[in-house]
């Protein structure tokens, strides 16, 4: 193993192989990061959120805006930005939802940064490593065509085998950051989907705490009179 890598790092392909550990060593990095990012932003915790709109929608309002102050998770700040915005204005949704949805933009856009850096790295590395290939195989070729045909068949297969280790290196690289990729946007797109329910769902529950109590009495009562009308 140590003679293949030392002969992979002496041959024509040994940029591409410096290529690869570079991208390999960005992506490990960013991967770490956003994970420890996702962690310190509490994303996926729900349970200071639920209390604080349990809270809310019980009729304990400055409690549940209390409750979602003292939580740092991405949920409880849109939820606080929603709730102060309905405390100093309760009839103005549209501030509400313009306030919340103002702040879920700018949480989401630092969940998002960086992102494409292993989007990146997923579809460059397996070209990176065809390109290694590619190069090693002119170079075996190219012995071949000076030799004119008495080049050893076993030297030049072993030198086709060894340029596709660089086909080989860009796989390995590309696919586990793809799924750690599609793993990091599924944790933004549920953090996505759960801000917009809840914004919704305390705009809505404050609509129905204005509307009047005989609203519907009202209603039927009008239906009966029109039904009584020649």
């Amino acid at each position: 193993m140590a003679d293949i890598l030392a002969m992979q790092l002496t041959s024509i392909g040994a940029p591409v192989y410096v290529a690869l550990f570079v991208v390999s060593l960005v992506a490990m990095a960013t991967a770490v990061y956003k994970i420890v990012q996702f962690w310190q932003m509490g994303v996926g915790r729900r349970r200071a959120t639920d209390a604080a709109l349990a809270r809310w929608t019980g009729g304990d309002t400055d409690g549940g805006l209390r409750q979602a102050l003292s939580s740092a998770t991405v949920l409880a700040r849109v939820a606080a930005a929603v709730m102060s915005s309905l405390l100093r204005e309760p009839n103005n949704h549209e501030r509400a939802r313009d306030v919340s949805t103002h702040e879920a933009i700018q949480i989401l856009n630092s969940m998002t940064k960086n992102l494409r850096i292993l989007e990146a790295v997923v579809q460059a590395a397996p070209m990176l490593g065809l390109l290694g290939t590619v190069i090693g195989m002119i170079k075996a070729f190219n012995a071949l065509s000076q030799g004119g045909g008495a080049v050893d068949p076993g030297a030049l297969a072993g030198g086709i085998w060894v340029s596709l280790l660089t086909t080989a290196a860009g796989l390995a690289i590309a696919i586990p950051f793809y799924f750690v990729s599609i793993w990091l946007e599924g944790r933004v797109e549920r953090e996505r989907s759960a801000m917009e329910l809840m914004i919704e769902g305390l705009i809505q529950h404050q609509s129905d705490l204005k509307l009047p109590s005989d609203t519907r009495f009202t209603a039927v009562a009008d239906t009966r009179t029109m039904r009584s009308l020649p």
